[in-house]
């Protein structure tokens, strides 16, 4: 089936030197800044690496003075960011890209993809020499066995697994050394993942690009996840500068997981069409539901509509996915619409944050922009 660019945040939806799975005890889970006297720590005991596109003195600098938190220690990240897995977007090149910039790139696994696809991509991803991530959609995997045998054999250092019946896939992947992580929409599946015994929960609110819940916002989200959980939680939805990480940050996150932000980067594989309808897009420009799936014929669960940029076609068919999901002409009018690169039918998948995404960058810069988080949580350090 054709997939729309923008992919899924929650698939959207990896250099194991790392501590195995599960090494942490719940109570040494929450780093230094999450709800106890918060206290923004420089990277100093952390590992440094320097890459070709990083020689500018102060982002250096600030890279150095980032919070510390489980996210950067557990990854040796030097910025506590997450490229989110978003499939048909973010494939190895953005993955390495975004890791060798200082954060956890990660690519989604779309389920038509081969295993050969699959390896090809998590070899592109560790070309950086930094800890990459793979996300997988649960729901996919019953008819796709081979996936989680290709994730298995790159051992990745994050794997994402979510949106299904993902808890049998969590033993497994820890045996291999791999840290898990799920995405959850609601304060229950957050609770739902620990008792899982995922080592992470990514707490995604409905401003989220791509596929999850819609039930509740970002903000109140976290802050109901972090009262509930012991393991450590990372934010995702609407967070696509350095003013989101700060605020999730503060909050207690141990960082955030981003996909909208690197929609228009040049290691992105978006159309060119599909960029500039991305750049040209305001904060109100994006529109949730089922529309494209359905009219794909995609087997996502239900409660998991996806969201995207508001189009004629969206317009034409919300509210009436029961007719188009027996209309053979509307599915063969939006498979036409991506061969041809049709955004007025064709979909591209984005959050809430869109309209931050003002002009082609590099992965490398994006993440750069993140680093001024520290500048704007210092403004309540003491002096």
């Amino acid at each position: 089936m054709t997939r729309g660019p923008g992919g899924d945040q929650g698939e959207f939806l990896l250099a194991n030197d790392l501590p195995e799975s599960g090494s942490s005890s719940p109570t040494s889970a929450r780093s230094s800044i999450a709800r106890r006297g918060t206290m923004f720590l420089p990277l100093s005991g952390s590992r440094r690496y320097e890459h070709p596109g990083d020689a500018h003195p102060l982002q250096r600098r600030r890279r150095d003075e980032m919070p510390r938190t489980w996210l950067t220690d557990r990854f040796e990240l030097d910025v506590p960011l997450v490229g989110a897995p978003m499939a048909g977007v973010s494939d190895g090149r953005l993955a390495a890209a975004v890791s060798a910039a200082g954060g956890l790139g990660m690519f989604g696994v779309p389920p038509t993809a081969s295993p050969s696809w699959i390896a090809e991509q998590a070899a592109v991803a560790a070309g950086s020499g930094r800890p990459y991530g793979i996300g997988l959609m649960a729901w996919a995997l019953p008819d796709n066995p081979a996936h989680v045998d290709a994730v298995l054999a790159a051992r990745p250092s994050l794997v994402s697994v979510s949106y299904g019946d993902y808890a049998g896939y969590v033993k497994p992947l820890r045996e291999a050394g791999i840290t898990v992580a799920t995405q959850a929409g609601t304060t229950e599946e957050a609770l739902a993942a620990e008792r899982a015994g995922v080592d992470v929960v990514v707490a995604r609110g409905g401003e989220g690009g791509g596929h999850g819940r819609d039930d509740v916002a970002t903000l109140p989200l976290l802050q109901s996840v972090l009262d509930a959980v012991g393991i450590p939680v990372l934010a995702a939805g609407g967070i696509a500068t350095a003013r989101g990480l700060a605020a999730v940050l503060a909050a207690g996150a141990e960082g955030a997981w981003a996909g909208t932000a690197f929609l228009g980067c040049a290691e992105a594989t978006v159309s060119e069409p599909a960029r500039q309808r991305i750049l040209s897009t305001g904060e109100t420009g994006t529109a949730y539901g089922r529309v494209f799936d359905v009219a794909q014929r995609l087997a996502w669960p239900p409660e998991y509509g996806g969201r995207a940029l508001r189009n004629a076609f969206f317009d034409r068919w919300h509210g009436r996915e029961t007719e188009l999901a027996s209309d053979e002409a509307a599915s063969a009018e939006l498979a036409a619409a991506f061969r041809e690169r049709d955004f007025d039918t064709a979909c591209i998948y984005a959050g809430q944050a869109v309209g931050l995404v003002r002009r082609q960058r590099t992965a490398a810069d994006v993440v750069a922009g993140f680093t001024d988080a520290d500048r704007l949580l210092s403004r309540f350090s003491a002096t």
